[in-house]
């Protein structure tokens, strides 16, 4: 993996504020904010040991069980597909927090350990004590903590239609990020069969296979890398691919996402699904009109597309108010609706 410690770091500044922090993200882009949660009280057990961390969580435990990962050892900690795709190389359990947590320790001194991980747990429904312990320093207290708990493990390179704030508690990791656009190098799995809900790469980054995978060179050639130890944090913009490592044997994040669609119609996942139905397979000259449609109205390639009209006349292709919002989306609902 020294091709991989070899790219070039994220940008890393000192803990920020919330105003700084707001700069941080009108910039769009990932930025390692080192020491951002180092007062953080799991920190500190982190530093002591993992037993101390450890039994810290479990005793915030309330008992609700959560979604744990278990793979063999074979694996090497990599969550992705089984080599036929029709399933995963790993079982999601229901178990308690606690319960997983004993899994990590009973594995921590094994070579070829069972691979473990509690994934993606709101600890308002698990660890309820665990926020107003741990106070976020740049985000509002509305916006959820996830706690992510696991033994060495790989998560595939994905990418989140949320900002994303990744805090490290306990252990260390390592965050492989590239930009929106190198989706056309990552070779990207299916969006509707997926092990936990985001679509994943299908090419190791541990392990390239360029033969099988040239286009992930040029990937490689806009990569950044974030090294993280407990309480760095690290801000993922929506969009952005990241492929992280868990390095210990046993590691905590505390994440936060936020930012997402208000509306299921606003979402804009939602237009491209109705595009893969609508546009994906018309004919080639049909798609050029498209093409040129969304390139001009949408994306503005070519500089503003309504400047020649009369800014009361401009509708819905003018900037959105209110008013021409609800048109919208009351002509959105009836061509759902059929009619």
């Amino acid at each position: 993996m020294d091709h991989i410690s070899a790219l070039p770091a994220v940008e890393t500044t000192g803990p920020a504020t919330p105003e700084s922090f707001a700069a941080v993200i009108q910039a769009g882009r990932p930025i390692l904010l080192k020491g951002l949660v180092a007062d953080w009280p799991a920190v500190g057990l982190a530093r002591t040991s993992a037993q101390a961390v450890a039994s810290y969580l479990k005793s915030l435990d309330n008992g609700q069980p959560t979604t744990v990962m278990e793979g063999h050892s074979g694996m090497k900690g990599r969550l992705a597909y089984a080599p036929d795709m029709h399933d995963f190389n790993f079982h999601k359990r229901s178990k308690t927090v606690s319960a997983g947590i004993d899994q990590l320790l009973a594995a921590m001194d094994q070579p070829n350990p069972f691979y473990t991980y509690i994934q993606s747990t709101p600890t308002p429904d698990h660890l309820p004590r665990f926020a107003a312990d741990h106070p976020n320093p740049v985000l509002p207290p509305q916006i959820v903590p996830r706690i992510w708990i696991s033994n060495a493990t790989r998560a595939q390179t994905h990418n989140d239609h949320d900002h994303n704030l990744a805090c490290v508690a306990a252990g260390h990791r390592r965050f492989i990020l590239f930009p929106p656009e190198q989706v056309k190098n990552l070779y990207i799995g299916p969006m509707d069969h997926t092990p936990s809900g985001r679509a994943i790469s299908l090419a190791s980054l541990e392990e390239p296979d360029f033969a099988k995978f040239p286009r992930l060179k040029d990937a490689l050639e806009t990569a950044q890398v974030a090294q993280m130890e407990p309480g760095d944090a690290l801000y993922v913009p929506k969009y952005w691919w990241h492929h992280v490592q868990s390095l210990d044997t046993f590691n905590v994040l505390v994440n936060y996402w936020w930012g997402g669609a208000p509306d299921n119609l606003l979402n804009p996942m939602a237009p491209f699904l109705s595009a893969l139905l609508a546009l994906k397979d018309l004919p080639p000259s049909e798609r050029s009109y498209w093409q040129a449609m969304f390139a001009h109205y949408i994306f503005q390639m070519d500089g503003d597309p309504v400047a020649h009209i009369p800014p009361t006349h401009r509708g819905g292709l003018g900037r959105p108010t209110a008013q021409t919002r609800a048109a919208l989306m009351t002509a959105l609902k009836k061509m759902a609706a059929g009619s």
